[in-house]
């Protein structure tokens, strides 16, 4: 059997990306701030930026700090620092940059807009209790059963904030992966805004920032897939009748099988810095790694739509 060709494979890909979105797209290169950047985000980076310069797109720089609890400014000086260093530089969202820690008032608003519809409840049921009444672990997303939707709770301060989803399958095509279905209600029930804490979460942020920015294609990690129904569904709540394309990139996993992470320090760009790897390198072996390369070799910044357009 033939060994794939990794230059066919990014012409290929790169035609059902122009075949799928507008002229000169909008796609962003989003890190939390929780840790420092590691080769998984550089993988995640090639392919942000190789794809956006193929198509004279624009890459947006966004820092997703709605987790209050575990970003830091030294993380977010750090990656944009390491992103100067790779010779990675955003187009837009750099003056000033768009911190989801300082959106907390568009999201009170539109989330004040979707109670007014009655689009959005009050929830006094903690994810550990979810968990618990279903038998599984407080780590695993348990579908929430949609205990408080008929109590009429207002979404006040004290109380989480969830945003009805009906059954109904959403059917989309990936990018890179081809046609997919999901079924949010199934997977998630009633989508989560804000949590009993007060912190806006994930799922609603991303997709409110992404309407407000204008972002029409999202090249993100596998990882993320199982998200992507449900960011279509509300997106359509919020009233964005074309909400964005989506591109599912491969992951670079660790020998056991999982993925790299920033809590299990693995790969750190400090320290392959601090050990001397030059910045070429390291975008060639983000490329190799996630098969964009057959083996590794240097890459500037100004390479990476090569891996597209051979």
């Amino acid at each position: 059997m033939p060994t794939p060709n990794p230059r066919a494979q990014g012409r290929a890909l790169l035609e059902r990306v122009r075949a799928g979105v507008a002229p000169g797209p909008l796609t962003r290169f989003a890190p939390a701030p929780t840790g420092w950047l590691h080769l998984g985000h550089l993988v995640n980076a090639v392919w942000v930026w190789g794809i956006a310069r193929s198509l004279g797109g624009r890459v947006l720089l966004r820092v997703e700090d709605h987790d209050r609890t575990r970003c830091r400014p030294e993380f977010e000086a750090g990656l944009i620092e390491d992103l100067d260093w790779l010779g990675l530089e955003p187009d837009a969202g750099m003056d000033p940059v768009l911190r989801q820690s300082e959106r907390g008032a568009a999201y009170e608003a539109e989330l004040r807009g979707l109670e007014a519809r009655g689009l959005a409840y009050g929830c006094r049921c903690s994810r550990k209790a979810i968990a618990a009444a279903a038998g599984d672990a407080p780590d695993v997303e348990t579908p929430y059963p949609g205990t408080c939707r008929a109590l009429g709770l207002p979404p006040d301060a004290g109380l989480g904030v969830r945003i009805p989803l009906e059954p109904g399958v959403e059917a989309f095509e990936d990018l890179r992966l081809g046609p997919q279905e999901q079924e949010p209600a199934r997977q998630c029930g009633d989508l989560l805004a804000r949590d009993r804490l007060g912190h806006w979460t994930y799922q609603y942020c991303v997709v409110v920032d992404d309407r407000d920015q204008g972002v029409d294609l999202v090249v993100r990690g596998e990882d993320l897939l199982s998200s992507t129904g449900r960011q279509l569904r509300l997106a359509r709540i919020l009233g964005r009748p074309a909400p964005p394309r989506f591109l599912h990139h491969p992951l670079i996993l660790r020998r056991d099988g999982s993925k790299l992470s920033k809590a299990n320090r693995d790969t750190g760009l400090r320290d392959l810095r601090a050990a001397g790897h030059p910045p070429q390198a390291l975008l060639g072996e983000a490329a190799a790694l996630s098969g964009l390369l057959d083996r590794p070799r240097p890459l500037r910044a100004a390479d990476l739509p090569s891996l597209f357009t051979g």
